[in-house]
């Protein structure tokens, strides 16, 4: 909970000082026994191949948000899940999964130019593999989303950041 409160408090104001908004609207990333949400802790490489290295966390929006909220936080004094989501990480075992060479990368916010000021929203832009992981040793605010690892036959073939309003 320590990295999610951190992550949240930054990633707020980040989004407060977003100059741009996107025309696209969010879309919530449909839940699926292949769909994995998760921290994403490293995406080493061995043997020439690429891994992530993850914490598999529950991911709720709007009234499962709201209802889970208020089973594990009854005495917080609010009547919902604050800006709609709420993340449970009771479970912080990690977890190592091969990434496919072809694996397609959907970011929703990132440091395009190495200014945080210039940083804005652009839902559901594709970037290449290499470039998120560079982003995920030099952008410190892309390390503290969430992710949906899409899995296939063991192997992570779609990574989505979530949104986080």
């Amino acid at each position: 909970m320590k990295k999610l409160a951190a992550g949240l408090a930054a990633l707020t104001l980040l989004f407060a000082n977003t100059a741009a908004a996107t025309e696209e609207q969010y879309v919530p990333v449909k839940p699926s026994p292949n769909v994995h949400t998760a921290y994403i802790e490293q995406i080493p490489t061995q043997n020439g191949k690429a891994y992530v290295v993850a914490d598999y966390i529950e991911w709720y929006e709007g009234a499962s948000a709201d209802r889970i909220f208020m089973q594990n936080e009854p005495d917080s004094g609010l009547d919902g899940a604050p800006d709609g989501y709420y993340i449970v990480n009771d479970n912080t075992k990690l977890r190592k999964l091969t990434i496919s060479p072809n694996a397609e990368v959907i970011m929703q916010f990132y440091n395009r130019t190495g200014n945080i000021e210039d940083a804005e929203i652009v839902l559901n832009e594709r970037i290449s593999l290499t470039k998120f992981r560079k982003l995920m040793t030099t952008d410190e605010t892309v390390r503290d989303f969430p992710y949906h690892l899409v899995v296939k036959n063991g192997v992570v073939v779609k990574i989505i950041q979530q949104f986080i309003p």
